[in-house]
């Protein structure tokens, strides 16, 4: 049975996602509340499988709860699905930054969400791919960085990163959000092999996970 918290402050929302969950088996919302502060004590008190999170919440938002998990290593044991709309592209990329696993729009299929939800507690990270290309356009904006050019070619951009075109290529089909035998299928590659070549990015990337691994790409203009 996975157990799950839900932190969202629009009640119908909440109930809507709850009952839907409970319909499945092997599913079942532990504890919900209406902002982060009262997500934080419910999450400390029932320790979840895996935490669903809205970002924009009264009191104490999304990306704060995200700090306050950092703080208390709960972060760590606790995998976070963050619940976003289209308009919270730049909470949802500090929510990334701050630990949080994966991210899904709110108005996914059921079916979609139990598959993200299978593969956090599993230990993966659950990347949709329309939110993955509108936080790139966020990071690529008009916004100059100090001593980087405003505008990269995809060569450069490759280039300033310590990766092969072989890894490039897995990477940018991570944050198309396939799993390890996706890309083996894709690149005609065996599983062992992607396991390796997606290790050897976390390292050369100093990233924790596959989701830090794409922003870091988005960052360089990569993806």
């Amino acid at each position: 049975m996975k157990r799950i918290v839900i932190v969202e402050d629009q009640q119908l929302v909440c109930e809507g996602i709850k009952s839907l969950l409970e319909l499945r088996p092997g599913y079942q919302v532990v504890a919900t509340a209406e902002d982060g502060r009262a997500g934080l004590s419910v999450i400390r008190q029932h320790q979840p499988d895996i935490v669903l999170l809205d970002i924009r919440m009264p009191v104490m938002n999304g990306v704060e709860l995200l700090q306050r998990l950092q703080q208390t290593a709960l972060i760590a044991t606790t995998p976070v699905l963050v619940l976003t709309t289209f308009d919270d592209h730049e909470l949802l990329r500090d929510c990334i930054r701050f630990g949080a696993k994966g991210y899904l729009r709110k108005d996914v299929s059921l079916e979609e969400l139990t598959k993200a939800i299978d593969c956090l507690v599993a230990g993966g990270e659950w990347l949709q791919p329309a939110i993955t290309q509108r936080i790139s356009r966020v990071l690529s904006g008009p916004a100059e960085v100090p001593g980087k050019p405003a505008e990269m070619s995809a060569t450069q951009a490759c280039a300033a990163l310590p990766l092969t075109q072989a890894e490039i290529k897995v990477l940018r089909l991570i944050a198309a959000g396939c799993s390890n035998q996706e890309i083996a299928d894709v690149l005609h590659k065996a599983p062992g092999t992607i396991r390796n070549q997606v290790s050897a990015i976390l390292d050369k990337l100093d990233a924790r996970d596959r989701t830090q691994a794409v922003l870091k790409a988005i960052d360089q203009g990569v993806i």
